[in-house]
């Protein structure tokens, strides 16, 4: 008897009759998983607990893009008392969701970890203050009081201090309570896109929104991390997640179809609400977080060369990192840039 198949699939964008278009499955030829072949394992590991800014990779499992393509994907959540670098160097989890920085840091640290793909093009990283405040631009906001994280202290603010001469005396510690901010007309604080607005606007404010992407701060989110013996040893597997990852965020920012997956994070994380995952997708659809620049080209997860050399540039120059640095080494394109998603 001959070997039975399994068929592979592509996401293709068809255009529709109205002038919209349709997002469909289409059989990807000579790309085909024998149904008797065993899934390949693989591991992943968010940064913080369940939301929309993961819906990707549930939905790479809900809808079981990932088997399709012969995985058998694990997305395991973050949280507060977990660190994925730790556990990516550690060898406890194959890939982890990060950043920029993070691929940068690896190279500094002549760590063998490398980012394989980025699926947010746009950091969404913000500033928010209220409407009519007469804050209107970055450049208003120099010289007064910012609420910054610990985090922030040491990414997206040294950005800001050399672009617009922010000082360190600005700085006020954010808790990550909404509070101070809804007492205070004259507030500036830091949060993301799709959670911080939202909180003012439940609790009765107008937020007034300043994407630091938007000013030339140029960071890979949502990155894709793993090991460089990963990828030599199984670079197979790495493929097939890489492929069937952007397909499921491709899916996923259409928001049809994806209610299981938004089922499923609203069980990891039951602080998340239809309300809350559907915010979520429409800023970062109006923002371009995932779906911008290269990615419009190249597909969902792009990265290139000069982009890397623009981030690296650019934090050195804020004093992050040394004069010099081999940053090349921070990331391979061997997996990306296949037009995954685009018609």
């Amino acid at each position: 008897m001959g070997t039975t198949h399994r068929t592979r699939y592509r996401i293709e964008r068809r255009a529709l009759l109205t002038g919209g278009a349709a997002f469909v499955l289409a059989a990807v030829p000579g790309a085909r998983v024998p149904l008797a072949q065993s899934l390949d394992k693989v591991s992943f590991q968010t940064n913080w607990r369940a939301q929309a800014e993961h819906g990707g990779y549930y939905h790479g499992v809900a809808a079981k893009i990932y088997e399709r393509h012969g995985l058998d994907v694990e997305v395991r959540m973050g949280g507060p008392q977990q660190n994925p670098a730790q556990l990516l160097l550690a060898g406890r989890v194959d890939m982890i969701m990060s950043n920029g920085f993070q691929a940068l840091n690896y190279v500094r640290e002549n760590l063998p970890f490398v980012t394989i793909g980025a699926i947010m093009q746009k950091d969404p990283q913000i500033l928010m203050t209220h409407e009519g405040n007469g804050i209107n631009s970055f450049e208003d906001m120099k010289g007064k009081p910012i609420l910054i994280g610990a985090s922030g202290r040491v990414t997206f603010w040294p950005f800001l201090r050399r672009r617009f001469g922010f000082a360190d005396e600005q700085i006020r510690p954010y808790t990550f309570n909404i509070g101070p901010f809804m007492a205070d007309r004259n507030a500036i604080q830091q949060g993301f896109l799709s959670s911080e607005p939202y909180a003012a606007l439940e609790a009765g404010a107008k937020p007034k929104v300043f994407l630091i992407a938007d000013a030339g701060y140029n960071n890979y989110n949502t990155t894709i991390d793993i090991s460089r013996r990963m990828v030599t040893e199984k670079r197979d597997v790495v493929q097939r997640f890489v492929n069937a990852t952007m397909e499921s965020w491709t899916q996923y920012m259409t928001g049809q179809g994806i209610e299981a997956a938004n089922a499923q994070i609203k069980r990891d994380n039951p602080e998340m609400t239809d309300a809350k995952i559907a915010y979520a997708i429409r800023v970062m659809n109006e923002q371009g977080i995932v779906k911008s620049g290269d990615a419009l080209t190249l597909g969902v997860g792009a990265m290139t060369d000069a982009r890397w050399q623009s981030f690296y540039e650019t934090m050195r120059d804020a004093g992050l990192y040394p004069a010099g640095m081999d940053f090349r080494r921070a990331y391979l394109l061997d997996f990306v840039n296949k037009r995954v998603g685009l018609s």
